[in-house]
C-alpha cells in the first residue's frame, strides 16, 4: 500500500512530510484544505480529517490520522470523512493509527492538539471568508470538565444547568465569569482559567474583564450578585441526588471477534487473548465496552479494511452503544499500548524497518513499524538505496560535570563507612554505595544523591542504602535530587559525573561475605593474584569504564576491547570491531588499574594459546557490532496511589504547564524515569516517591518491556535540575510561583506577582580551563582540564535569539571565540543561540576571522542571531551551500550548526518556525528536524 500503487486524493499528496497537525474539511462533497489560521475551529455541521505528524527523537516519524465528526454533521459527509482517513492512512504506506472522534466525546490526545481548549463552532465549514454579520454578543454557558485535559461544552444558559461538581464559564459581551462547584478540583479549576484566558484572547480581543466566583460564596462580593443577576437572581443550588451521580460502570470482559469479508462478525474469544490469535490477512475487532479496536492485517486490502470499518459502526449501532465510544483503527505493528495491554502476551518484537527514502524504494515492501526496532542501513545500502543513516546517540551532559564527588559511603549491614577519595570510582559488584555529587549552579551549590546497587548485593543492604539516603536528602537544605541506578543500568550522565569507573568482581561488605559462606559461593572478590577479566567501555577520556566479567571466553564480543589479567601477565585484547577511540580508552584504563603493569597486546584472531588457557579454552562469543535499539520519546503520566493500587494517566503532548503542584507525574523515558514530586501532592518523601517509581516499572502501563532495574531519579517541584527540564520548553520563572494551580493561573491571568524568592535554576555557564578559577575538579575533574559544555536545555529562557540591536554596524561588533576550548558544543549558554568563529571588520568592512582567514563571499554576510549580553555573530549562506551534499559547500562554517548560517527568511521558509522558536525546542528534536533537511 505504498503511495505510489494507490490513487490518493489530490489534497494527500504532501501530507506528512513535515511534523504538525493537517486538518482537511468536506465542503460541497469534496475534501479541502483548512488554512492554519483556522486550526482549532471547527464547525459543528461539518466532518473533519486531522493529521498530525511527529518527528521522533529516532526512527521514522509518527502519524495519527483522526476523522472528527460534528453532532449536526450529515451522514454522507460523515461517511465520506471516515473514508477519507483510511485513504490518507494508505497514502502514508499504512503507517497510522485512526481514531473516530465525535463531538463532546473526543480522545485526549485528539484534545491535546488544541490547548488549552477546543470549542466547537454552530453552522458549516466554508472555504471562502466571512463577513461579520453585527450581531449582538450572544451570552454562552460553557461546563469545563478534566484536571489535565479539559472538556468543554456548551449547555444550555439556565440555572439548572449548573451543579456542584463541574466548573462553569458565563461568557458575557463585558465579563467573563468562572463559577467553581464545591466539589470540583483544585486542578479543574486552574485548567478552566486557561480556557477563560482562551476566551478573553479570542473572542474579547484580549479586552473583557474576568471574574471568579466560588460555589456558596456570595456575600459582600459584587461579582457574585453581577454573576446571578444573569439567571434572574441568587438562588440555591440543588445537592445532586445519589441517582444522579454518575456510577463507574463495571468493565466487561474483552471480547475478540474476527470481520469476514462480507462484514459479519464472529466471536473469536474472551478474557484470555494472545497475540496468535491474529492473522495477517485477517481483520478483527475487540470489544472493550466503552472503547473499541479494529486490528487490521498487514497483508489486508483497502478494500477489507473499508468493510472492517463499517461493520464496527455497524456494530455499535446495532448495540445501542453510546455514540460516543471510542473507536481506533490499528493496523498490524501499530498497535498501541492500550489495544497490547488486553493480551495476556505481547512479545517484544524486533524488526527491520526501512528509514526516510529508503522506506519508499523498495519495490512492494509496506514498512511495517513495530514499538521496538533497529535500523541496519548498511543493508539498504549494498543493494544501491540511499538510506540515511540515524544520528550518533547524544553524550553531552546536561548537568555542570566540573563538580565535586564529595562524599562516596560504602553500605555495610546497618551503618555506611567513608571511603577515601582514592576510591570513590571503585566499586564492588557485591555492594552498595551512596554518593553525593555536587555541582555549580547558578547562585548556588546543587546536589545529586546516588544510591548505586550492586547486581550480587545483598537484599538488605539495597534497602538499607536507598532508606539511608532517603533520610540524608529528606533532611538536606535545596531539595537535592535522589537517583537509584542498579549496575548494568547506569545512565550516561551517571558515567560523565564519574568520568572514569572500575567495578570489580565480589564485595567487602559482611552481609555480602555472609551470603557466599552460606551457600558455599566460591569468593570471586578482585585480587590482583588471581586470574581478572576486564571490558573496557566508554565515550571518551570523561565517561569510560572497566568492568570486570566472567573469566571466560564467552564474556568476549568483538565490539570492545578487553584487559586480562593472568596473575603472572596482563593482556590488552582489541576486538576486530573495536575503534581507534576504543583504543585509546584502554591504554589509558591500564594506567589507572595499575600503572606498573607492561601489557602484551593481543588482536582478535591472533591470540597465543596461554591467553585462552587463561580463560578456560577457546568458546564462541559475540562477533557483530553491537547496535542499540531506538528510543522512543518521552511520555510523561499523572500517578495516584492509594491503597497500594497505582493509577496512572499519560499526558499526550505535555508541556511543563502539565506539571501541576498537586500531583505526581513519571516521566518514562525508557532508559530512564524520572519521579516529579509537586509542593503540594500527597507524597512528603523522597523514599516514598521512589516506591512509586518502582510500582510504575512493575505496572509497565506503555507494556514496552520495561526493566524493574530501570534508574529512577526523583525531582521536586521548584528544584528541577537540566537532566529532566531538557525535555520540555523549560520556564524557570515558573518555579517562583507560589499558592495551588489555581492561585497561580489566577495571578497570571490578572497581571499579579504571585512569587517567592528562589534561585534561578537549570542554567550554568561554561568556562575554559583558563578562565576557572582552580583550572581543574576536585578528584572528579577531567585529566586534561577541559570541560564539557551546558546542554541546550539548561538555559532555554535565559536568552533571547533575536536582538534589538540586530542593526549594529560591524565595527561595534566584539569578537568572541568560536569555541572556549577543544571538544566544545558550539551552542553556549542553554537556549541554544550558536556561537561561530569570531569576526572582526577590517577597514573596508568585510567580514574577517579573527585567525586572519577571509570569510568573506558573494552570498554571505555578518549578521547578528544573538541576543545576550555578549552578542553571538554568524555568517549568511544560501541553503543549497550549507547542506550536508552540497556540491558547493560553505567553507569555514561550524558543521554540527548550519542551520545557524541561514538568513531569517530562509530559515522561516525550510524549518516552518523562527531561529528563535527552533532554538527553544530539545536538541533531539532540533536535530530531527536539521536531519530531514540534510543539515545534519
Amino acid at each position: 500500500m505504498s503511495r505510489s500503487s494507490q490513487v490518493v486524493d489530490s489534497t494527500f499528496e504532501s501530507a506528512g512530510e513535515k511534523a504538525g497537525l493537517e486538518i482537511w474539511c468536506i465542503e460541497n462533497g469534496r475534501l479541502v484544505l483548512v488554512p492554519k489560521s483556522s486550526h482549532g475551529k471547527f464547525y459543528t455541521g461539518s466532518a473533519y480529517v486531522v493529521l498530525n505528524t511527529v518527528l521522533l527523537k529516532s526512527g521514522p516519524p509518527q502519524h495519527d490520522v483522526h476523522y472528527w465528526l460534528g453532532n449536526e454533521a450529515n451522514k454522507v459527509d460523515s461517511a465520506l470523512a471516515s473514508d477519507k482517513a483510511l485513504e490518507l492512512d494508505a497514502a502514508l504506506g499504512s503507517c497510522a493509527v485512526q481514531y473516530r472522534e465525535v463531538q463532546g466525546q473526543e480522545t485526549e490526545i485528539f484534545l491535546s492538539y488544541f490547548r488549552p481548549c477546543f470549542i466547537p463552532v454552530k453552522g458549516i465549514y466554508s472555504s471562502q471568508s466571512r463577513k461579520s454579520n453585527g450581531e449582538t454578543y450572544k451570552i454562552s454557558l460553557l461546563t469545563c470538565k478534566g484536571d489535565h485535559v479539559v472538556h468543554v461544552k456548551e449547555v444550555a444558559f439556565s440555572r439548572s444547568s449548573l451543579n456542584h461538581n463541574d466548573v462553569f464559564i458565563l461568557d458575557t459581551a463585558s465579563k467573563i465569569f468562572q463559577f467553581s462547584g464545591c466539589n470540583s478540583s483544585i486542578q479543574e479549576r486552574a485548567k478552566a482559567l486557561e480556557v477563560v484566558q482562551y476566551i478573553k484572547e479570542h473572542k474579547h480581543g484580549g479586552k473583557s474583564e474576568v471574574a471568579t466566583i466560588e460555589d456558596g460564596k456570595f456575600v459582600g462580593d459584587p461579582d457574585v450578585g453581577e454573576f446571578w443577576s444573569f439567571f434572574g437572581g441568587y438562588a440555591p443550588i440543588p445537592r445532586d441526588s445519589p441517582s444522579a451521580v454518575q456510577q463507574q460502570p463495571d468493565t466487561p470482559s474483552p471480547k475478540l471477534l474476527w470481520i469476514t469479508l462480507q462484514g459479519k462478525l464472529s466471536q473469536m474469544g474472551t478474557n484470555s487473548l494472545d497475540k496468535d490469535m491474529l492473522e495477517k490477512d485477517k481483520c478483527y475487532m475487540l470489544d472493550c465496552g466503552n472503547e473499541v479496536f479494529v486490528w487490521m492485517g498487514r497483508n489486508t486490502s483497502i478494500t477489507e479494511r473499508r468493510t472492517s470499518i463499517s461493520a464496527s459502526e455497524g456494530f455499535l449501532r446495532s448495540q445501542g452503544r453510546s455514540i460516543g465510544t471510542h473507536v481506533t483503527f490499528l493496523t498490524e505493528g501499530l498497535e498501541t499500548a492500550v489495544f497490547r495491554s488486553y493480551f495476556d502476551s505481547w512479545p517484544q518484537t524486533t524488526e527491520t524497518k526501512l528509514y526516510d527514502e529508503g522506506r519508499e524504494k523498495v519495490a512492494g515492501c509496506v514498512p511495517i513499524l513495530t514499538k521496538s526496532y533497529l535500523f541496519f542501513p548498511a543493508i539498504f545500502k549494498q543493494h544501491g538505496h540511499d538510506v540515511k543513516e540515524l544520528p550518533e546517540e547524544d553524550f553531552e551532559p546536561y548537568i555542570n560535570c566540573r563538580g565535586i564527588l564529595k562524599v562516596v559511603w560504602r553500605v555495610d549491614e546497618d551503618e555506611v563507612c567513608l571511603l577515601p577519595p582514592s576510591e570513590h570510582t571503585k566499586l564492588f559488584s557485591g555492594d552498595c554505595y551512596i554518593a553525593q555529587y555536587t555541582y555549580p549552579g547558578n547562585e548556588r551549590d546543587e546536589n545529586l544523591f546516588y544510591a548505586w546497587l550492586g547486581r550480587g548485593s545483598a537484599m538488605e543492604d539495597r534497602v538499607y542504602a536507598i532508606s539511608h539516603m532517603s533520610a540524608i536528602v529528606d533532611s538536606s537544605r535545596g531539595e537535592p535530587v535522589m537517583a537509584q541506578v542498579i549496575q548494568d543500568k547506569e545512565t550516561v550522565q551517571f558515567f560523565l559525573i564519574l568520568q572514569t569507573l572500575i567495578v570489580f568482581k565480589g564485595g567487602l561488605s559482611t552481609r555480602y561475605k555472609k551470603f557466599i559462606a552460606e551457600n558455599g559461593i566460591v569468593d570471586e572478590t578482585y585480587d590482583e593474584k588471581k586470574v581478572a577479566l576486564f571490558r573496557v567501555q566508554g565515550t571518551s577520556p570523561n565517561n569510560m569504564q572497566a568492568i570486570q566479567v566472567d573469566q571466560a571466553s564467552r564474556s568476549l564480543n568483538s565490539s570492545y576491547c578487553y584487559i586480562l589479567q593472568t596473575g603472572t601477565s596482563v593482556f590488552t585484547w582489541i576486538g576486530n570491531l573495536s575503534s581507534s577511540s576504543d583504543h585509546d580508552l584502554l591504554d589509558r584504563m591500564i594506567e589507572l588499574i595499575n600503572p606498573t603493569w607492561q601489557p602484551i597486546s593481543v588482536r582478535e584472531g591472533s591470540e597465543p594459546d596461554i591467553f585462552w588457557n587463561a580463560l578456560g579454552g577457546k568458546t564462541e562469543y559475540p562477533r557483530e557490532k553491537e547496535i542499540k535499539g531506538c528510543i522512543e520519546d518521552p511520555h510523561l503520566f499523572t500517578c495516584t496511589f492509594t491503597e497500594g493500587y497505582l493509577k496512572v494517566k499519560e499526558i499526550y503532548n505535555f508541556t511543563q504547564d502539565d506539571l501541576t503542584t498537586e500531583d505526581v507525574f513519571v516521566l518514562d523515558c525508557q532508559r530512564e524515569i524520572f519521579v516529579w514530586i509537586g509542593c503540594h501532592s500527597n507524597v512528603k518523601s523522597k523514599h516514598q516517591a521512589l516506591s512509586l517509581g518502582v510500582k510504575f516499572l512493575e505496572t509497565d502501563i506503555l507494556v514496552e518491556g520495561l526493566s524493574l532495574e530501570t534508574p529512577i531519579y526523583v525531582v521536586t517541584e521548584g528544584y528541577e535540575p537540566p537532566l529532566f527540564t531538557r525535555f520540555f520548553t523549560w520556564d524557570p520563572s515558573k518555579a517562583k510561583m507560589h499558592g495551588n494551580s489555581f492561585e497561580r493561573k489566577l495571578a497570571i491571568l490578572k497581571g499579579r506577582t504571585s512569587s517567592v524568592e528562589v534561585p534561578v535554576r537549570n542554567s550554568w555557564k561554561g568556562y575554559s580551563g583558563e578562565t576557572t578559577p582552580d583550572g581543574l575538579r576536585s578528584k572528579s575533574v577531567i585529566s586534561n582540564g577541559l570541560w564539557r559544555s551546558a546542554s541546550p536545555a539548561s538555559n532555554i529562557s535565559g536568552t533571547k535569539l533575536n536582538s534589538s540591536g540586530g542593526n549594529r554596524r560591524a565595527s561595534s561588533i566584539t569578537p568572541i571565540s568560536r569555541k572556549l576550548f577543544p571538544g566544545s558544543t558550539p551552542y553556549r549558554g542553554g537556549s541554544g543561540s550558536p556561537t561561530v568563529k569570531s569576526i572582526s571588520p577590517s577597514e573596508n568592512g568585510k567580514a574577517i576571522q579573527v585567525d586572519g582567514s577571509d570569510s568573506h563571499s558573494e552570498n554571505a554576510k555578518a549578521i547578528q542571531v544573538g541576543g545576550s549580553d555578549s552578542d553571538v555573530i554568524s555568517l549568511i549562506f544560501s541553503f543549497e551551500r550549507l547542506q550536508v551534499n552540497s556540491k558547493d559547500p560553505a567553507k569555514d562554517i561550524d558543521a554540527a550548526k548550519r542551520e545557524a548560517y541561514l538568513s531569517e527568511e530562509e530559515f522561516q521558509e525550510k524549518f516552518g518556525m523562527t531561529k528563535q522558536a527552533f532554538y527553544m525546542l530539545a536538541k533531539w528534536k532540533q536535530n530531527k528536524l536539521k536531519l530531514a533537511l540534510n543539515l545534519f
